[in-house]
């Protein structure tokens, strides 16, 4: 028996089937058993989200023997005909190949004709945005007032193309994207009816590759079986097979952007070169990566919407207490710019190679960004006490007791009061009872102290975490939480453990060494 396509082995069968698009089916269904059946159904939607499915199901639920539920039986012989495409009442018809005004003149001679068994034969035209404007008006007349036993059920994924006299005669359904753990909730379905094994990471890497897709999702499933058959699949294997790239990659090539070392960048480009890697799909990933961040700075969004996995999450919270956001703006827009034009470019390692260096020598550059960049950096030097126009090097003695030196990276001891309330006990099982997973995995380990008659403050010695957690919706749940279980109000603040710094003074000789002849006043 020749092998079939997984897309194709696990299409829907029934409604019960459908995955992600829960209001269109129940409008359905409830059409079939109430027999209240439009004459014509617009299907408009992203590819792969179930169009094609929903209408075969529909249409053979239409002229089903034994509808359950307003599922099709798929027992009877009509449903046994259709499922095997032998059913002279289901046509389907590619609108992108016959796509002429001939074409739809043969469908208006043919409706003509009862159903040869059943009440209903339906055209499902698929890719109907194809169809020329002489085919459109052709089809207007008979779509508009067609035989009580025509239905037609167009699909698009393009539905603006479609001439608004043809809208306004079609019940209009509009499938959404499906999401990223419904998705993968059908991939592991598949995975167990086929027997195979996979990684819970690598299965919702390719969940979010798929882009709200289900048969793409599927479709690259099965690429991945076909190069690993018979093995468990992992995240390094997907990788490969996908040609992408882990976000420990992303966060070394941010480091270096941001430490303005070209040559690092340069290095891991050349790596991800040798691997195999698809540079245009390392630069969409990688504005991916940095858009994740610039959400994650923004306290405003639930970390949740990220969808990526607790590793990776927590690797975007270090990341994240690194970065600033105007930064990550600029990465991005740079980055957008260049996959715009790396996707004709006939060298696009150069193309990347080029931004890559461009971003970590501001001065090469002589936009704005780079302007502003080069003055942040020489705040920060001047902040350190570097003094750029220095001709000869500032020798500095720190002059430092073994006191101080055993006082240094040293983090204050938080010593709860445990004689208060039980929340300092239970702060643990209070954290679990939190929505936001992304939260829950912020607070974990975090420290308690009592902060006055009704105040509790929350420190972490990790910045990554931090950033994760220190948003208004987690003060506000956590504040409600304790009042349904202490009924008494909370007040809960966020605070860091930063590790002492030792910074150096520069004393006004040796300013007057560096900028002769320059009178420097001191109060």
């Amino acid at each position: 028996m020749a092998y079939t396509a997984l897309y194709r082995k696990w299409r829907p069968q029934t409604f019960l089937d459908v995955r992600g698009q829960d209001p269109i089916v129940t409008a359905l269904k409830n059409q079939i058993k109430t027999g209240r059946m439009g004459h014509a159904y617009l299907f408009c939607g992203t590819r792969g989200t179930g169009k094609t499915s929903i209408a075969k199901i529909f249409a053979r639920a239409l002229n089903c023997e034994h509808p359950v539920d307003g599922n099709p039986c798929n027992e009877c012989e009509s449903c046994k005909s259709a499922l095997a495409g032998s059913n002279l009442n289901v046509v389907e018809i590619d609108a992108a190949s016959n796509n002429g005004v001939d074409n739809i003149r043969e469908i208006r001679e043919e409706v003509r004709y009862a159903p040869t068994q059943g009440k209903y034969k339906v055209y499902i035209i698929d890719e109907v945005h194809m169809l020329s404007t002489g085919a459109f008006n052709a089809l207007l007349k008979t779509l508009e007032e067609p035989p009580a036993h025509v239905i037609f059920i167009l699909a698009t994924t393009e539905a603006y193309k479609i001439p608004i006299t043809v809208l306004s005669r079609c019940q209009r359904y509009d499938f959404r994207r499906i999401s990223l753990d419904v998705i993968a909730g059908r991939l592991l379905e598949l995975i167990n009816g086929e027997q195979l094994e996979i990684e819970e990471k690598a299965l919702r890497y390719i969940a979010r590759k798929a882009d709200g897709s289900l048969r793409d999702a599927i479709s690259l499933l099965d690429q991945c079986i076909a190069f690993h058959f018979g093995e468990k699949l992992t995240y390094e294997s997907v990788l490969d097979v996908l040609g992408s790239t882990s976000y420990e990659v992303f966060s070394k090539l941010l480091q270096a952007l941001l430490d303005g070392k070209s040559a690092e960048c340069i290095y891991q480009i050349d790596e991800i070169v040798m691997q195999g890697r698809e540079l245009s799909q390392l630069v969409s990933d990688f504005i991916w990566y940095l858009r994740n961040l610039m959400l994650l700075k923004s306290s405003d969004l639930d970390a949740d919407t990220l969808e990526v996995s607790e590793e990776e999450l927590l690797a975007l919270g270090q990341m994240a207490s690194a970065v600033e956001m105007d930064d990550l703006l600029r990465y991005i827009r740079e980055f957008s710019e260049l996959l715009g034009k790396i996707r004709n470019a006939v060298d696009k390692r150069v193309q990347l190679e080029m931004t890559f260096m461009r971003l970590t020598n501001p001065s090469m550059d002589k936009n704005i960004d780079s302007l502003v960049k080069r003055i942040e950096d020489l705040e920060k030097k001047l902040e350190q006490g570097v003094v750029p126009l220095a001709t000869t090097p500032i020798q500095q003695e720190m002059n430092l007791d073994s006191k101080s030196d055993s006082n240094l990276n040293t983090k204050p001891e938080i010593k709860p009061i445990v004689k208060d309330e039980n929340l300092l006990k239970e702060w643990n099982k209070l954290i679990e009872k939190l929505t936001g997973r992304a939260e829950k995995i912020a607070l974990r380990g975090s420290f308690l102290q009592k902060n006055g008659e009704n105040g509790y403050t929350i420190f972490f010695d990790d910045e990554g975490k931090y950033v994760i957690a220190n948003r208004d919706t987690t003060k506000k749940e956590l504040e409600e939480l304790a009042v349904s279980i202490y009924n008494k109000p909370i007040v809960f603040t966020f605070s860091m453990i930063y590790t002492s710094v030792v910074t150096s003074q520069i004393s006004v000789e040796e300013v007057k060494q560096v900028f002769h002849g320059i009178n420097i006043e001191t109060e």
